[in-house]
């Protein structure tokens, strides 16, 4: 029989380090978040061959004392909290006091660290768990904190780590998510000695989101300021057009603690229902401030997990903070007809940051070569300077040259001038316009010239050609007037005789008995008419004769395939998105009239352009394209 023993030391710290230091984007994530936890204005993270052989991250935050040194690499260890009461109001990103003890047993740890008080810093070797040397050192305030060879101890974990350039994704992602997270914080990230981003530590999110994800994304962002009941939601949305395949790009953050949370996600997707097409999902950077008794952080050793105690509710603020951003603006489609002659390389350079990001300052003593960004980077600006002095930007604003450089820091320089080519960049000219196009002052001025294709009707308004699909435009009429009624429980009926008999499969009649109540709200009355069978009594009035017998199989084959989630509005709107599928169709000639009463409809729908199931209602395309494309302009 075998017997029951207490396992070492070394065993049960390498069995914890499993649960912590899981590849080596857990150890930058655990040393970073402590950095920031020490108060830390700008972090330098530095890997090379994907941070399994080398891993550096310099802050300069507060430092531990050399007293506290060897107590901070202890197991469960922390300056974070004193009590069990205190993981009720966890406001730090690191608690569980696991990161150095863990990483210190699967890997070669150097720390140097000072504090602002002490004269000199101290210096911490441990392997494996084991000290081998604590000393006094020269040093700079704040922590540089060196790991390698990671797992060289557990050759076995080593195994089933990725490729290099696989873990220096991870790592590259999670930087990325940090410093949105806090814009306030200068963060620097260098893999194998290339600086991969470097952000101002301005407290410009925007600024951050445009050094990461570039200017297409940081253009088309719309700001999101929402708040009730002791919840906060800050942050951007991207606009509708800039949606992707996958959630890769909906960044959320809880009292700045990055997380993964379906019940965000589900919330915001539910918000782009009705301008995004299926299988798209939204771009987002989203900022949640929750009291810290209303959540619990301590669900995974990796804290990128959550609980909500007001979860419904929390639902609800969060899906009305994303709605109440997407319709405050204008969000028609330009079509461009040429590509921008994008400028970001000039834009980098003239952007480009002074070296605030703390340096290691033992880089010397490393066998590894230092990295020298910053020598480099001031000498590219000193020269980007001297260019600028000799080819000084001008910005043509209504016929007149204003000489003013620095009006042309931002990223909208209409020109700018190098190597003798002149660069021109595409003004943004829905931003000109006082009045949206689709409103009721702005009705006047439409000139409607025509319909192509017996699908698309042709707007002319300003200095703008505006294209509407009217099938499109006609579901968003049908969907909206559909919610409204539901909204007010009036929705009008037509009774059908005879009824329509549904006969149903054992799964659709289960699927239509649970929305019953819901089918009647929007207007259909239906009845058991034995086994399977069911009798369609009455229709909506907008839907009345667009083949109900086959829309309703539709919206319950749609139905049977996964149930609706959410709020009642947000069933009702899958019903009504679905029931709009009777729109009228393209290939189907209007008239005039029926065209201006259509477009006469969208002016008063709080968001005319997406039809329910994602699609553009409408798009524009500018005089200055059209006569770019005809060269009338060079």
């Amino acid at each position: 029989m075998a017997q029951i023993a207490v396992l070492d030391s070394e065993t049960i710290d390498k069995i914890a380090a499993g649960e912590v230091v899981e590849r080596p984007v857990s150890v930058v994530k655990e040393l970073v978040e402590n950095a920031m936890d020490a108060g830390a204005s700008a972090i330098t993270v530095e890997i090379t061959e994907g941070g399994t052989s080398f891993i550096r991250v310099t802050d300069n935050g507060g430092g531990i004392p050399k007293d506290q040194m060897r107590t901070a690499f202890l197991r469960h260890a922390t300056s974070k909290i004193h009590s069990v009461e205190d993981l009720l109001s966890i406001r730090s990103l690191g608690f569980r006091g696991e990161a150095l003890s863990s990483i210190a047993a699967v890997s070669r740890v150097e720390i140097i660290s000072k504090t602002t008080d002490d004269y000199a810093g101290v210096r911490y070797l441990i392997s494996g768990g084991a000290e081998e040397e604590l000393s006094e050192v020269g040093a700079p305030d704040g922590t540089t904190i060196m790991v390698r060879n990671l797992f060289y101890n557990i050759p076995v974990r080593r195994k089933f780590l990725k490729s290099f350039a696989t873990e220096g994704s991870y790592i590259a992602d999670l930087m990325e998510h940090l410093a949105m997270s806090r814009p306030e914080i200068s963060f620097k990230f260098v893999m194998n000695r290339d600086t991969r981003f470097h952000t101002s530590g301005n407290g410009d999110l925007r600024e951050v989101i445009y050094r990461i994800y570039g200017r297409d994304i940081s253009e088309h962002l719309l700001p999101v300021a929402y708040e009730r009941d002791g919840i906060r939601i800050e942050g951007y949305v991207g606009k509708p057009e800039m949606n992707r395949a996958n959630r890769s790009l909906e960044n959320y953050f809880v009292n700045r603690r990055y997380i993964k949370s379906d019940v965000i996600a589900r919330a915001v997707e539910e918000a782009y229902q009705s301008y995004l097409m299926k299988h798209k999902y939204p771009v987002c950077m989203l900022s949640i401030t929750i009291p810290a008794d209303e959540i619990d952080v301590n669900v995974h050793p990796s804290k990128m997990e959550i609980r909500f105690i007001r979860q419904q509710e929390f639902f609800d603020i969060l899906y009305q903070a994303v709605s109440d951003a997407l319709k405050e603006k204008e969000l028609i489609p330009q079509v461009i007809l040429d590509e921008k002659e994008h400028l970001q390389d000039v834009v980098a350079e003239r952007k480009a940051l002074s070296a605030n990001a703390p340096e290691p300052f033992e880089a010397s003593r490393l066998p590894i070569p230092a990295v020298r960004e910053e020598t480099v980077y001031g000498e590219k600006e000193q020269n980007l300077q001297d260019f600028f002095q000799t080819n000084r930007p001008t910005r043509v604003i209504g016929g007149q040259n204003e000489p003013d450089y620095a009006k042309n820091d931002d990223i909208h320089a209409n020109i700018i001038k190098k190597d003798e080519h002149i660069i021109v960049e595409k003004p943004q000219q829905m931003e000109l316009f006082s009045d949206k196009m689709l409103s009721e002052s702005a009705r006047a001025g439409h000139k409607i010239l025509g319909q192509i294709f017996d699908t698309y009707w042709l707007v002319q308004y300003e200095d703008k050609l505006f294209i509407i699909d009217q099938h499109a435009a006609h579901e968003k009429v049908k969907f909206e007037r559909l919610m409204k009624h539901l909204k007010e429980k009036s929705t009008p009926r037509q009774m059908l005789e005879p009824p329509i008999i549904l006969h149903l499969n054992a799964k659709s009649y289960q699927v239509l008995m649970e929305y019953r109540t819901r089918f009647l709200d929007l207007g259909f009355e239906i009845e058991e008419f034995g086994g399977n069978e069911a009798a369609v009594r009455t229709v909506p009035m907008d839907l009345y004769g667009c083949n109900e017998r086959e829309l309703l199989l539709n919206m319950l084959d749609e139905l049977a395939e996964g149930p609706v989630r959410g709020t009642p509005d947000v069933i009702y709107e899958k019903l009504a998105s679905m029931a709009c599928k009777s729109a009228v169709k393209g290939n189907t000639a209007l008239t005039r009239a029926e065209a201006e009463e259509l477009i006469g409809e969208l002016l008063y729908l709080d968001n005319p352009y997406h039809c329910p199931h994602g699609r553009p209602t409408i798009i524009s395309m500018s005089k200055y394209e059209l006569e770019k494309k005809f060269k009338r302009i060079v």
